[in-house]
């Protein structure tokens, strides 16, 4: 890609600040796209141009966007509710809001990201009932049951015949990145539960479930999943397609687990006999974390900015295996690839420098 094509292309981020949205942003920047990014709070040390608008507001993003004429689009958001219903009628709503106030802008593509929920169900349904065989392909038909993932699939492929710009849809497992008060965020939810773990004495009990402990898994890196987004969406062939994308190996909880435990200098239990959350595991530890906070002079005090108790425990404690295949984006030209235990690491290592993390 030389200077004058890539000067010619703005990219709006939306949902900027999240895992993956931050990594996009990061990514495009260095890459001299011109960036607006689209969130709440503007990403921090980003030079990247901040808007902010209610994306369940079509008359405030019309408003924020009116003069933005973005060429590409990378919508990474997403807002959680009570039922599935309420989720899909929230998120489809944001995407098909988001895609109209662009109706003025030379769009070219618009790259949507999911998940693996897309196989496995709603959280409602959480690999529950029949699913499709390991490894996942794209071409699975969808569930027999609501998911808000299907909802705004449909919203996207809507506006791409009215509007006419090309498309991808982007199946991530598990994402891990650098953003704190994520509600999805596994690596600093880990980071955290082994630092309360050191704090108090206990041991690092692995929150899930005996088939995750033993069963092969993979996982997404942030920054490989917005290579895959600004591969997808600056490479024609690839368009108007939907794409599993996780780091390219695959790892047991059994073996991954010790890792975890020796890089925190602290004592890792395996699964025994059942289940143990960590919604009950740390239950009532917030005054535990205050006092690691101020012992270490860490910068974020909220335990709820830190660690998502909650999905963590969904995503281990699935009694099912769950793997993705990634020969669709191999035949198609992507290479990325990572190996999961050093994203780990390298995340650990940043949060580290950073003061989130002791």
């Amino acid at each position: 890609m030389n200077t004058s094509e890539t000067s010619a292309r703005t990219a709006l981020v939306v949902g900027a600040s999240g895992i993956a949205g931050s990594a996009i942003v990061e990514q495009l920047t260095a890459q001299d796209w011109d960036v607006v990014a689209l969130s709440r709070a503007p990403v921090p040390g980003s030079t990247a141009r901040h808007v902010s608008a209610d994306l369940r507001s079509a008359e405030s993003l019309a408003a924020a966007l009116a003069g933005e004429r973005p060429t590409h689009v990378f919508f990474t958001a997403w807002s959680r509710q009570a039922t599935e219903k309420q989720n899909i009628e929230v998120n489809a709503a944001m995407v098909r809001n988001l895609l109209a106030a662009l109706a003025h802008a030379p769009v070219e593509h618009v790259g949507l990201m999911t998940g693996l929920k897309h196989y496995l169900g709603p959280f409602e349904a959480y690999g529950k009932g029949e699913m499709p065989d390991t490894p996942f392909l794209e071409e699975e038909p969808r569930l027999p049951v609501e998911n808000f993932y299907y909802a705004q699939e449909d919203e996207l492929w809507a506006a791409a015949g009215r509007q006419g710009f090309r498309w991808s849809v982007h199946r991530a497992h598990t994402v891990t990145g650098h953003a704190v008060g994520n509600a999805m965020n596994m690596a600093l939810t880990l980071a955290t539960q082994a630092a309360i773990c050191r704090e108090t004495g206990r041991p690092f009990v692995f929150p899930g479930s005996e088939v995750q402990w033993n069963s092969l898994t993979d996982m997404t890196d942030a920054t490989l999943l917005a290579e895959h987004m600004i591969w997808a969406a600056t490479t024609e062939a690839a368009g108007n397609e939907a794409y599993n994308v996780v780091n390219g190996d695959v790892f047991r909880w059994r073996r991954m687990w010790p890792v975890l435990a020796d890089y925190f200098g602290v004592d890792g239990e395996g699964f025994q006999q059942a289940p143990r959350p960590l919604q009950e595991q740390m239950r009532g530890v917030e005054d535990v974390w205050a006092r690691i906070v101020e012992k270490h002079g860490l910068v974020e005090p909220d335990l709820a900015r830190v660690a998502s108790w909650w999905h963590t425990d969904a995503d281990l404690g699935r009694p099912i295996e769950v793997v993705a295949d990634m020969s669709k984006s191999r035949l198609a030209g992507f290479t990325g690839y990572r190996r999961t235990q050093d994203c780990f690491i390298r995340l650990f290592e940043r949060y580290r420098t950073e003061g989130v993390i002791p």
